[in-house]
This record gives C-alpha cells, structure tokens and sequence, in this order.
C-alpha cells in the first residue's frame, strides 16, 4: 500500500532560487533562510521517498488569467522549466510519474475534486524554487515528481477549508493506490507578505509564528478562517498558505514536527517545516533498533 510519510512546507519566492543559482546560500543575508533547508536535505536522504507531490502555484507561466483552473494536477511523464521572461533556469527538467497521477487524478475527481489534469505542466518558481532548495545539484532528480497546482492569483479562489479537504482527499487517494510507495508530500508559499496596494510590504511576525504553532496542532483553526481574515493579518499574498494546507490535510490529525524555521529578510515572511508522520517515525525508530 502506498502511503504518505510526511508533509514539507516552504516558501517559494524566486528571489531564493536566484540565491542557489549563485552559489549565495552561505552569505550572511541567505544563511539563515538556507541553514533552514539543511535538515530537509538530510531528512530526504534518510527517508529516501518514491514520488513527491508539490503543492504550489503558477505565476501566469503554465497558466494565464483568461484560463485558470482552481486545481489542476500533472500527469506529464517530464516537466519542461518555464523561461519566466528573463530565460530559462539551469536546471533540466524535473520528471514525472504518469501512472501514479492518472490514479491520482481519476481519485480526485471521483471524490468531486474537479482537477484540470495537464498533459504538459512547465514550472515555474512556484515548483522549482522549493524542488531546488530540497535537493543538491548531486541529488536532481532522483525522486520524481507530481505537481498540482493551486489558484491563489485570481478570485475567485478556494476557501482554506476547500484546500485542506482536498489534501484529506489525495491522502485517501494515495492509501487506495496499491503499489507499495513513500510519499512526501509539500505545500509552498511565503507566509505574511503584500506585493502592492497601499500595504506593500506588510509582514505580522507574529501571525507568522501563530500560523505556524497552528499549522501543527489546529490546522482546523486556520481552515475555518476566511480569505478577508487572513489577508487582514497576513496581507494580500499572504493567502498563500492555503497551500500549506493542502499538505497538512493530507497528513494525520497529529504529527511530528521534527523541524521548524523561520526568516524574515525583506518583505514576506519565510518559513521551512518537517512534519512527519507517526507511523513513520515509529517505524524508522524498529528499522533502527
């Protein structure tokens, strides 16, 4: 039976992808956002998963706003990178797992999740910056990958709770798949941030470390918020961890949090999370002994 093994959060901002592009993730303004991403890596490594599923959104690049789908899943066997309008990053292309995200798909829809399934899915920082920032350019891409990509750019878009009940659906999807798979899976997406209007700029560091003390232990609490009362403490973009918690959805009522960080370098709040599974850590803990 395959099952998920845990739940990754990270943000997105293309600014970070940059940074590993340049070798910048030790200078002093990056460090302590990429001393973040050092447990991730070796608890990858550990882990060793089969698949990973992404949760994120594209930045008009897949999609653009005379057709955006609220939820749309890859079943590509090969993810092209998008050239964002200042070129391609050197990346190659990240691959897929066609066969498991037919049955994904062909789930999602039978429990009345109405996904846009893609043939073809470039990605764009929304993906690649958090794929990147997982694994070392020695590391890509060993685990391959299904992105399903979630509207939070053009309203009107999915309540939090339509976005943790789609995460309780994928993991149902993913315990009736019969073959035997580790599965990860990660939500994406700054936390407080506002990129214009006249709050530009608006962080709550306090909201920040709010959300995420209830992403771990009543992500129910923030599921039942409203778009209106999480943009007036987060900001406008900071609607994002709708996201988060598609991936906390699919996780059990409670987990291990075995990793957590948080940076706040400039205009959005950043934030990296380890959530794991008990079964797992139950397990990992007999292999060991």
């Amino acid at each position: 039976m395959a099952r998920i093994i845990g739940g990754l959060g990270s943000p997105h901002a293309p600014s970070i992808g940059t940074a590993t592009d340049k070798d910048q993730e030790q200078s002093p303004e990056w460090k302590p956002l990429f001393d973040g991403y050092a447990p991730i890596r070796q608890w990858l490594d550990v882990q060793k998963p089969d698949l990973i599923l992404m949760i994120y959104n594209d930045h008009a690049n897949t999609f653009f706003f005379d057709k955006y789908p609220t939820f749309a899943i890859s079943v590509a066997a090969e993810h092209e990178i998008a050239d964002e309008g200042w070129g391609k990053r050197p990346l190659e292309p990240i691959p897929g797992n066609p066969q498991i995200a037919w049955q994904l798909a062909h789930s999602l829809v039978d429990q009345e999740f109405d996904m846009a399934v893609c043939q073809e899915m470039p990605l764009d920082h929304g993906c690649l910056t958090p794929m990147s920032c997982f694994f070392p350019p020695a590391k890509r891409w060993d685990v391959p990958l299904i992105p399903i990509c979630v509207n939070v750019l053009q309203p009107p878009i999915p309540t939090a709770m339509r976005c943790f009940k789609l995460g309780q659906a994928i993991r149902k999807a993913v315990e009736a798949m019969p073959q035997d798979l580790r599965i990860v899976i990660a939500g994406t997406g700054g936390l407080t941030h506002q990129l214009g209007g006249e709050r530009y700029g608006h962080t709550n560091t306090e909201w920040d470390q709010k959300i995420l003390d209830l992403m771990e232990t009543d992500p129910l609490a923030l599921a039942n918020m409203t778009h209106q009362e999480l943009m007036e403490r987060g900001g406008a973009e900071g609607v994002e961890i709708i996201m988060w918690l598609v991936m906390r959805g699919a996780l059990s009522p409670k987990v291990d949090c075995i990793h957590r960080n948080y940076y706040l370098p400039m205009v959005t709040g950043f934030a990296q999370v380890i959530y794991e599974e008990p079964d797992n850590r139950r397990r990992n803990s007999g292999d060991a002994a």
